[in-house]
């Protein structure tokens, strides 16, 4: 009986859904590839909390990211099954039925027993790590840590734009490239690729820093990089940016969210000898783990990391990759900046829940001004 006790009691529940049903609607992908692996379906397996420090979040909005396009294609897969089955213990494709999507705002459904932080009923948002079953579904179980109070001022369909990209750009702005609310004035950063959803997020979060910032978009997008606080805009689609660039004073950080050549004039764009940082989103770290496995991909990615960081060292700036990493603590501080009135949502366009394959071609398209959102649960409180 002490086991029945245990389990029993593992969770604090509003409707304790998990004895009504075990089933919920669902997008699911059942092996990878292009857009025709999407499958609606009614009888996808409810989250079950296994871990005291467990949440279940009932889905009002989620949020699409270029990595769900990715994943969907097998992106990563070798690498994330490693993560969620490290002693290699399940047979392979035991990921499937799988459930993409990053962002989620939703509501506490229950709570684990070591849950003090979160009660059934308060309004959350999260950034979803790649490893774990996404937000296009009903419901969706998460580490207490990595939820956070969503920000009083926004609906759920505005509040889901915003943790994948958050989480990435604190990551690499504050963790990586070492700017933060304390040390970001009058610091110069440029961003290339400004107008996406890191972009858009990056430019507001270090405008709020009080840093001068600089973006490549085109120029169809200038008016919404300048509306978030873009000081100087270069517009890709009129000659080559690098020459645009080098007629601009140097730059303390800059983020790159496009990757390819940029690397090699960009880090020619910031202060010699200054601690100045470049950070690039854009990175063969997952590619060399799918395709080496972990050990050796992860050597590869060493070797390949450690000789562009020797190289440019002696140049006296600072090469860095920049990763997403899940955290309540970020969104946190994300949410005070949103209600302050520092960070808004940039919402390109929403989706109902059964247009999904839709979003997955709209993300895929890329061009992206801002976030793509699938609205779950009509929000019928708000």
């Amino acid at each position: 009986t002490g086991s029945i006790k245990n389990i029993k009691y593992r969770f604090k529940s509003v409707t304790l859904i998990s004895s009504r049903r075990s089933v919920m609607p669902a997008w699911v992908i059942d092996k990878y590839g292009k857009n025709e692996v999407l499958r609606f379906t009614k009888n996808a397996a409810l989250p079950i909390i296994h871990y005291p420090n467990e949440v279940i979040v009932k889905v009002h909005a989620a949020g699409l990211n270029p990595i769900d396009i990715s994943m969907r294609g097998g992106y990563g897969a070798a690498t994330m099954a490693m993560k969620r089955d490290p002693l290699n213990m399940n047979q392979s494709g035991s990921e499937f039925p799988l459930i993409l999507g990053r962002d989620v705002s939703g509501e506490i459904m229950e709570c684990g027993l070591d849950v003090n932080y979160f009660k059934p009923g308060d309004q959350v948002w999260a950034a979803i790590p790649p490893w774990k079953q996404g937000s296009l579904a009903e419901f969706v179980v998460l580490s207490a840590n990595e939820v956070s109070h969503k920000p009083k001022s926004l609906r759920h369909v505005e509040a889901a734009s915003i943790p994948y990209v958050a989480a990435t750009a604190w990551s690499v702005i504050v963790n990586t490239g070492g700017l933060n609310k304390d040390n970001g004035s009058k610091k110069r950063v440029l961003i290339l690729g400004g107008s996406g959803g890191v972009g858009t997020l990056a430019i507001q979060m270090v405008k709020a820093w009080g840093a001068h910032v600089t973006v490549t978009c085109s120029q169809n997008a200038e008016r919404l990089v300048r509306d978030l606080g873009a000081d100087d805009v270069v517009d890709y689609t009129a000659g080559p940016v690098e020459k645009q660039l080098q007629t601009l004073q140097k730059f303390d950080l800059i983020l790159d969210n496009i990757g390819g050549e940029t690397e090699k004039w960009a880090l020619d764009l910031l202060k010699p000898w200054n601690g100045a940082k470049y950070v690039t989103l854009v990175t063969p770290f997952l590619h060399n783990t799918d395709r080496l496995g972990l050990a050796d991909g992860m050597m590869q990615s060493g070797v390949t990391i450690g000789c562009k960081v020797l190289k440019h060292l002696r140049k006296g700036v600072h090469y860095r990759w920049g990763f997403f990493a899940p955290s309540g603590p970020t969104l946190d501080e994300i949410s005070e900046m949103v209600d302050a009135g520092k960070v808004r949502p940039v919402v390109e366009e929403v989706f109902s829940f059964a247009q999904v394959p839709q979003v997955f071609q709209k993300v895929e398209q890329g061009h992206a001004r801002g976030k793509t959102v699938v609205s779950v649960i009509e929000d019928q409180k708000e």
